[in-house]
């Protein structure tokens, strides 16, 4: 069945300067299984790109550990020339010496050589919104977050944003730059990251979800699959709508290797749930 809502049903949101619907795509699970390696189809891992764009979604979250560096490369060989108002995102920060690794590596001298290797991937001169991946426990936060902001003012990155951060270090990130947007895990089931949210409420910054569909085991509650009956939509469509929801500044990126679910999660954009329902989740 064709998808006839398009992201823009969710409304948009301010990144810095930057204006994108609030209905992303997060480029992680096109890579191979594990976010490993290249897909196992890239003429489908292709299309998908460029079927998120056709569906209206203006905004890109990738990382140069995806794959790692597959997934820069397959959006740009996907989509450059980019189309007009793209906001492609990126971040730095975790290395994957194997398939099971996920290593903070917070140091400037890496983030600066990383952020050549994403411009460079991704065929651009500089990066709309480059993110710290992860606080390095190794090196003092703020020189990592200062290594982005030298950066900036050398004019590789336009904005600047933080993931897994605590309420403490995105206040101290604040200290140091201007943040537009903060990438935490978030979803119905994980939500530790309250505090977070409220403040980038209070602040005007942009919340992007990480795994905003969570475990399968919330989307088969009986809650969620209760309202999804009842307005014949899909669980995930109805954790989605609840994101979008919950806060103005919420912006989910759901990622996807298919087409049929890239189709479905953007369709949630248009899903309005009554609030009584949406405060019983």
């Amino acid at each position: 069945m064709k998808v006839r809502t398009a992201a823009a049903a969710a409304g948009e949101i301010w990144l810095g300067g930057l204006h994108v619907r609030r209905m992303g795509f997060g480029a992680m699970r096109v890579c191979g299984p594990g976010v490993w390696g290249p897909p196992r189809d890239r003429a489908a891992a292709l299309r998908v790109f460029r079927r998120a764009i056709e569906l209206g979604v203006n905004f890109f979250d990738t990382a140069d550990s995806y794959g790692p560096h597959v997934d820069e490369q397959l959006i740009a060989e996907a989509l450059h020339p980019y189309p007009e108002g793209l906001v492609i995102a990126t971040k730095g920060g975790l290395v994957r010496p194997n398939r099971n690794a996920w290593d903070p590596d917070g140091r400037p001298e890496h983030l600066r050589h990383a952020l050549d290797g994403s411009l460079r991937r991704l065929r651009l001169e500089c990066i709309d919104l480059y993110q710290l991946h992860a606080p390095d426990p190794r090196v003092p936060f703020a020189d990592s977050v200062g290594a982005l902001a030298d950066m900036q003012r050398a004019g590789k990155i336009r904005h600047i944003g933080v993931s897994n951060v605590s309420l403490e270090e995105l206040e101290a990130a604040r200290r140091v730059a201007t943040i537009v947007s903060v990438q935490n895990e978030y979803n119905l089931g994980e939500r530790t990251s309250e505090d977070v949210l409220a403040a980038c409420q209070q602040l005007g910054i942009a919340f992007l979800p990480w795994y905003p569909l969570g475990a399968g085991a919330m989307l088969r509650s009986a809650r969620v699959k209760s309202v999804a009956k009842r307005h014949g939509v899909s669980a995930a469509q109805v954790a989605l709508a609840w994101l979008l929801a919950r806060s103005p500044m919420m912006l989910p990126i759901p990622g996807t290797a298919s087409l049929e679910h890239l189709e479905e999660n953007v369709a949630a954009a248009a899903l309005q749930i009554p609030a009584p329902e949406l405060a019983a989740l």
